[in-house]
């Protein structure tokens, strides 16, 4: 077993641990205890939110809080955490906990699953990522738990406030209010409730800036004293939550189905937590399909950025973002090296991120082709639904509950290439070959 394991490579590993976790999530759904009803749930069903759930996405086929029961709720919120933090992270606590070593391979696995650029400390970084989780998580459940206290019993507020925090803190997106305020409608009866949309949004805001973002800003928060990433991934934040609230304030201002109706301030509100939740949180407090079509595109944008490296949301990841237009306005400027707050940025990370986006850009639209021709939908709604899973976000125009067989296939794999990363996923199946000792002549070639 240890043979086989040290052939598979940490990537491999990574790829098989989710893979796995997955699959007994789905086994464990299909049970009669995990439904409402007390019956089995198709297995292509469970597989779906199994997989939706651990790839911390929130696309669903059924209505959580009405089709599961309290049993299949615990099962998914186990996923999501799993899910969110890391196959490898949780393991190292379990292997922390017995007293066991974590060895070289192991830390091989964890650099991978938390996108750290060497090996060392990364025992530490675990645990210091479960640390902050459960602070951040901890508080986020008491203040929902005393607002849901407002209109639940004891034992339901608590479970609500636990769950949803753990939700929006992962960027999972799933929500329990179904069975309260009719299916699917997520937040959205919760529009002026400033309690409740501030507390999930922070929540989501922390979780998608990355452990090692929040880590430093604990310890610091001066501009100067923050290291390159930390400065991009803050950066590139606050430039596209501006951004994305200024242009929804003005599309949607007078629209009757989302902001027309509220008043000055809930319209601000209801239009801050739009802004930030394309960025892989997957809540929304107004209906997306009512949304005007600038908006809608607006909201493909950002899913397709996501959130930042190590972090538990999804998309091409705010510094790829980054990299790629500073290396772009390199290029105009005549520049050799790319360059961003006076650092100069290694050739390698350039290359590295002009692939992921290649790679990402070409699923999307790869994946979007085939549903449109396997489902009746139109193309913007085609569009949405694959960027939404390729970015774990989850917001939906209505597509994901009436996929087909084959439409539900191709967006489980979606969320699966969107949570692991395109880079990891491809590496994991293509077989590297060793650097060649001999390098061909160079030559020109037209291009643009």
């Amino acid at each position: 077993m240890n043979r086989i394991f040290n052939k598979l490579g940490p990537r491999r590993l990574l790829v098989l641990g989710f893979a796995s976790v997955i699959f007994i999530g789905a086994i464990l759904l299909t049970l009669p205890i995990a439904s409402e009803t007390g019956t089995t749930t198709d297995f292509l069903t469970a597989l779906f939110t199994a997989t939706s759930a651990v790839c911390v996405t929130g696309l669903v086929l059924v209505d959580t809080s009405s089709h599961w029961s309290v049993f299949g709720e615990t099962i998914i919120m186990l996923m999501i955490q799993v899910g969110g933090l890391g196959i490898m992270t949780f393991a190292a606590l379990f292997a922390l906990l017995l007293g066991k070593k974590i060895g070289l391979r192991e830390r091989l696995i964890l650099q991978e699953s938390l996108n750290k650029i060497n090996v060392s400390g990364v025992v530490r970084l675990v645990r210091q990522i479960l640390l902050i989780t459960l602070t951040i998580e901890g508080i986020g459940a008491i203040i929902l738990f005393l607002r849901f206290l407002k209109e639940m019993p004891l034992s339901k507020a608590a479970f609500y406030g636990i769950f949803h925090s753990i939700s929006a803190f992962n960027n999972a997106g799933f929500d329990l209010f179904g069975i309260l305020t009719g299916k699917f409608s997520s937040l959205t009866s919760f529009t002026s409730d400033s309690i409740v949309t501030l507390t999930i949004s922070s929540l989501f805001i922390i979780g998608g800036l990355g452990f090692i973002v929040v880590m430093q800003l604990s310890r610091t928060l001066r501009f100067k004293e923050w290291d390159l990433h930390t400065k991009t991934v803050l950066s590139v934040t606050a430039f596209l939550l501006g951004l994305s609230f200024v242009a929804i304030i003005i599309v949607e201002w007078s629209n009757p189905n989302t902001l027309g109706q509220l008043s000055w301030g809930d319209k601000i509100l209801a239009a801050l937590f739009q802004s930030a939740t394309p960025r892989t949180a997957g809540f929304n407090t107004l209906d997306t399909a009512a949304l005007r079509i600038p908006t809608q595109f607006l909201v493909i944008v950002l899913m397709f950025i996501g959130a930042s490296p190590g972090s538990t949301g999804g998309g091409i990841k705010t510094t790829t973002f980054a990299t790629y237009l500073s290396s772009t306005k390199a290029t105009l400027q005549g520049k050799e090296d790319t360059t961003a707050f006076e650092r100069r940025i290694p050739k390698e990370l350039v290359s590295k991120a002009s692939a992921i986006l290649f790679i990402s850009l070409s699923w999307v639209i790869l994946v979007t082709f085939l549903l449109s021709i396997s489902e009746q939908a139109d193309f913007l709604t085609t569009l949405f639904e694959t960027t939404s899973a390729f970015g774990t976000v989850g917001l939906s125009m209505g597509l994901t509950t009436s996929l087909s067989t084959t439409g539900k296939i191709l967006i489980m794999l979606t969320m699966f290439l969107g949570r692991l990363g395109p880079l990891t996923l491809m590496y994991s199946i293509a077989k590297v070959k060793p650097q060649a000792k001999i390098r061909y002549p160079e030559d020109n070639l037209l291009v643009g």
